[in-house]
């Protein structure tokens, strides 16, 4: 079988399973390829010249077993009781042969806080009906082990989706660890593990030699409870030289921003930063929080300030503002500028 419909029978194997496949450049030689070599020795017998060929010695090129997977959103920010959180991963047949691959997905991993919940179903493949590779909708296909295990060609590659929901029981700053392991149907083992005849190549079968991946590879996905979050409203008055509200040059600025922090948990170490618009000047003294005077200083770190521009960097306001939760209620921070 030639190399060009090896590759289309593998495809069009893995479209009938109703998800996408998609080929990057293979590398090294395909399983299957025959190593066809002889030697040529020339000599001269008085005026005449005569070519020698040696015996032909052939190999053929076994299958070698080898999967990369990868998380291509290993990390997600997610609150307690959220649904339907989905993750992408990336397998990669990375062998020289066809190889089917079984998807086992782990949410009991010991290193972290809290497990995520697999959603029923939980894995699905990408059709790749959407237009866009990685894309997650209705038209994807849910993962039935033995039933759609993915079919890679060599160095070609599926796009996986896994669908956790989050235990509302997790505590703001917990980690979650969801990890989807791809093996060989073929088998898996230490590289050098030999499966006779177990290997599928452009003419047939051959042997299958696992290689460096053993076989087998994962990916984790993790989730990093935030159930806080900050938000800032920000409103302006104009006040011009005549006591109205004509922003015309000369006329003030008065910045209110509002911060608070919604939600569960704690956020820590806020810092509020305001750089001064173009075409305006900071008002010296202006700075407040709380109605409280900060000084423009910047050598009270803690207490806020002013910085004047500097090179590509604009001037701006800087209030650092601690920690916040719901209980702290609403921060608040004014300043003015004139408009030059």
């Amino acid at each position: 079988m030639q190399l060009s419909n090896f590759l289309g029978a593998a495809s069009a194997f893995a479209l009938a399973f109703g998800f996408a496949t998609n080929n990057a450049v293979a590398a090294g030689a395909p399983a299957g390829t025959v190593i066809n070599n002889t030697a040529d020795v020339s000599y001269t017998v008085g005026t005449v010249t005569t070519t020698a060929s040696s015996n032909l010695v052939t190999v053929t090129v076994v299958e070698m077993i080898n999967v990369n997977v990868t998380a291509q959103t290993p990390n997600f920010t997610v609150s307690p009781g959220d649904t339907a959180q989905v993750s992408n991963y990336r397998i990669d047949n990375t062998g020289n042969g066809p190889e089917t691959f079984r998807l086992v997905l782990d949410n009991a991993i010991t290193s972290d806080q809290f497990d995520p919940v697999a959603a029923t179903p939980a894995i699905y493949l990408d059709s790749g009906t959407s237009g866009t590779v990685g894309a997650f909708d209705s038209s994807d296909i849910v993962y039935v082990p033995g039933g759609n295990d993915p079919v890679l060609a060599p160095d070609a590659f599926a796009i996986v989706f896994v669908v956790n929901d989050i235990p509302g029981t997790a505590l703001d700053g917990q980690l979650g660890v969801s990890r989807l392991t791809a093996d060989s149907r073929t088998g898996t083992g230490p590289a050098g593990t030999t499966f006779a005849g177990q290997g599928e190549g452009i003419n047939g079968a051959v042997d299958a030699v696992i290689g460096v991946s053993t076989g087998t590879d994962s990916a984790d996905t993790t989730y990093l409870i935030a159930g806080v979050t900050v938000t800032a409203n920000k409103t302006q008055a104009v006040l011009d030289t005549w006591s109205g509200s004509r922003p015309v040059p000369g006329a003030r600025i008065n910045y209110t921003i509002a911060v608070n922090a919604t939600g569960t948990g704690t956020a820590t170490n806020v810092v509020f930063t305001d750089n001064i618009p173009a075409n305006t000047t900071y008002v010296p003294g202006s700075l407040a929080l709380d109605s409280v005077a900060v000084t423009d200083a910047v050598d009270l770190p803690d207490d806020g300030d002013y910085a004047p521009a500097s090179g590509p960097t604009p001037a701006r306001v800087r209030v650092p503002l601690g920690s916040l939760n719901t209980a702290a209620g609403t921060r608040t921070i004014t300043f003015s500028v004139v408009i030059n």
